[in-house]
């Protein structure tokens, strides 16, 4: 499933470079996750890098947007133009 940011995001900006699939943007008063481009980094890192440079662990998973990890490779596949590994 997609991440999202809540209302607790403090606008450090330190998630939105770490993003590989340009997915986070600045919202009208926070940062937001564009659920078409999040991949919870699958086929980037083993793990989302904006949940690991969080200093305020606000970044969960979007329960409106559930995806199967196979979801999440089709998604990243379909964005980078690479085949699954």
């Amino acid at each position: 499933m997609a991440l999202m940011i809540t209302d607790e995001c403090i606008n450090c900006d330190v998630c939105e470079p770490e993003c590989p699939n340009e997915a986070i943007s600045q919202g009208a008063e926070i940062y937001v996750i564009d659920p078409k481009k999040c991949t919870e980094c699958v086929g980037h890192y083993d793990e989302p890098q904006c949940v690991q440079v969080c200093p305020v662990d606000c970044i969960p998973k979007d329960p409106g947007n559930v995806e199967s990890e196979d979801q999440l490779w089709a998604k990243y596949s379909a964005l980078t133009g690479q085949p699954r590994p």
